[in-house]
């Protein structure tokens, strides 16, 4: 007898192992688990002779249990069980199984369904679908055929069974989030390119405009814009959409494309804003705004005209002082038939900065908002450098503090025409020691330039070698002379100047090899015509010395809004 019993057992774990392995390799099959899970839990059912079985999951954030496949005479999808009540709740709250051999006594069973359908429950079996991270619903079968009730042995069974089915499920919903995350990201890029497309480019000239944007996250809510007028001057906008994500991302896009359109007819500043304002307020915004000022400037930038709505104070700087210019209006699109007032301002000698809260909302080193004095004494700290060292020395101190918000600023004053503005110039020993130094100073004024990092590697690399070589074999052992370098930007291009005063080299000889077979301090020749757009060598006019200038085109950065934290 006990040699049948252990036969009968071997041929059951046996069955149990070959049915886990088939079902298995059925939920591997897809992950779209709508459709294998109705068959697993058919499968599951017939293994387990039950006649009704269902697969429950827990639904985010509620602490309820929903019917989410179940197979037998009574269709229960959808059926919802707090978690902790009857036998699933109390399965998945406490992760682990539950055998009720007689369902008419047991106080964890809910037979209200019986009465409502006719379906009588005798016995039940439920196992959690447990993960590394806990359980995350439960799988039940109800009655066996053959009238008995299930056992301890049966729980065990359905204890393994439940274990590729809670993996399946989390790999379906791992694949699910990374698609929805592959989504979000083009979705997110698609809409970074379509604000940057809508920044203007920065223009030279005398243009009395200059502008930087650095978005906190992603997507940046806020924007500036500018363009001629049919009169001659020029129209400017500097906006800031409530909310974040795409939603707000939309609504920036159409708010800039609106105030441009209306601000091209040259409408007048307190005029323009009421007119984009109804247009906002005609169109269901879900509880969005927009914060925006507008203005007018003429060429020269000495005669300005704002109007702003819900946004910060405009500040005029002259000689050290500040004149503060407070927004007239209420933001736009939350209430039609709104009013707003406009000031005329007198530019001459001075400057307009035109920003968003972002920028009073930048946290210090302590954690603190630095306010508008912080902003009037981050303005006064660069006041000294003309306007487009200005502002990058004002983005470049922002990137080292802590941004909450969007950051947006639009600077108005009259500009000079200028030639190449010098980045870094330096005259140094020519002694392996005094490298260190260089390339620390010339680090940081590239940053200084708005130079991306990987590409500001690259540059000080070069000038690294190319000092190097000038060290050790134009003046070479024994000889002493200095190194003049001088880092120069002329709109959209560095130029890069290494004068000496060894010995002429004839340009002929200077050759590059191959990078392979180079070896440090011998990458100069090289590396120049890898990174380097154009390079020349020529000797000095007094015959003794030497003048390498390398020059490397880096993009119209001259738009300081391009700069991202």
């Amino acid at each position: 007898m006990a040699a049948v019993q252990a036969r009968l057992a071997a041929h059951s774990e046996a069955r149990a192992l070959v049915f886990l392995a088939d079902l298995s390799a059925a939920l591997a099959v897809s992950l779209d688990l709508r459709q294998t899970l109705s068959e697993a839990v058919r499968r599951i059912a017939e293994f387990m002779d039950a006649e009704a079985a269902s697969l429950f999951l827990l639904t985010e954030g509620e602490g309820m249990l929903e019917c989410r496949v179940c197979v037998g005479p009574i269709d229960i999808a959808g059926l919802r069980i707090p978690l902790g009540q009857g036998v699933v709740g109390r399965c998945v709250a406490e992760n682990a199984s539950q055998i009720v051999a007689d369902a008419a006594s047991d106080e964890r069973v809910d037979r209200s369904n019986d009465s409502d359908t006719g379906f009588i429950t005798r016995s039940l079996l439920c196992a959690p679908l447990s993960t590394a991270n806990g359980p995350i619903g439960a799988l039940e079968v109800v009655n066996k055929r053959s009238g008995g009730t299930f056992s301890a042995e049966d729980a065990e069974i359905l204890r393994l069974v439940a274990a590729p089915t809670s993996l399946a499920i989390n790999n379906a919903r791992m694949a699910h989030e990374l698609v929805q995350q592959a989504r979000m990201k083009r979705e997110f890029d698609l809409a970074r390119r379509m604000q940057k497309s809508l920044l203007p480019k920065r223009r030279r000239d005398g243009f009395p405009l200059l502008g930087m944007n650095l978005p906190a996250h992603e997507i940046s809510g806020d924007f500036y814009d500018y363009f001629d007028l049919a009169d001659g001057r020029i129209g400017f906008v500097i906006g800031d959409v409530s909310g974040k994500g795409l939603d707000a991302a939309l609504l920036m896009v159409r708010a800039a494309s609106l105030l441009r359109w209306v601000g091209k007819e040259g409408t007048p500043p307190s005029e323009w804003l009421a007119r984009v304002n109804e247009e906002l307020c005609q169109t269901s915004l879900e509880g969005r705004f927009v914060c925006a000022l507008v203005g007018k400037c003429d060429r020269n930038g000495e005669r300005v005209e704002i109007a702003a709505a819900g946004f910060p104070p405009a500040l005029r700087y002259k000689d050290g002082e500040f004149t503060e210019y407070l927004s007239g209006g209420a933001p736009l699109g939350i209430l039609p038939g709104m009013s707003f007032e406009a000031s005329r301002i007198d530019l001459r000698g001075a400057s307009l900065y035109c920003f968003s809260d972002g920028l009073t909302d930048v946290r210090d080193a302590e954690r603190q908002t630095i306010g508008s004095e912080g902003v009037r004494a981050l303005i006064q700290r660069h006041a000294g450098a003309s306007a487009e060292p200005r502002l990058r020395g004002m983005v470049t101190e922002l990137k080292h503090l802590r941004l909450v918000d969007d950051t947006t600023l639009l600077l108005v004053e009259r500009m000079q025409v200028q030639g190449p503005e010098v980045l870094l110039k330096r005259r140094f020993p020519a002694q392996a020691e005094q490298m260190r130094d260089i390339r620390n100073r010339l680090r940081s004024a590239l940053d200084d330039a708005g130079v991306e990092s990987a590409l500001r590697d690259q540059l000080v690399l070069v000038v690294d070698e190319a000092c190097c070589n000038v060290i050790r074999h134009a003046y070479g052992p024994g000889q002493s002379g200095d190194i003049d370098l001088r880092v120069s930007r002329d709109g959209a291009a560095l130029e890069f100047v290494i004068s000496d005063t060894a010995p002429a080299v004839d340009p002929e000889t200077i050759k590059a090899k191959p990078l392979g077979e180079c070896r440090s301090g011998g990458l100069g020749v090289a590396l120049m015509e890898q990174v380097m757009d154009e390079w020349s060598l020529c000797g000095l006019p007094c015959g003794c010395g030497n003048r390498l200038t390398m020059r490397k085109r880096i993009g119209d950065r001259g738009q300081v809004g391009e700069i991202r934290e």
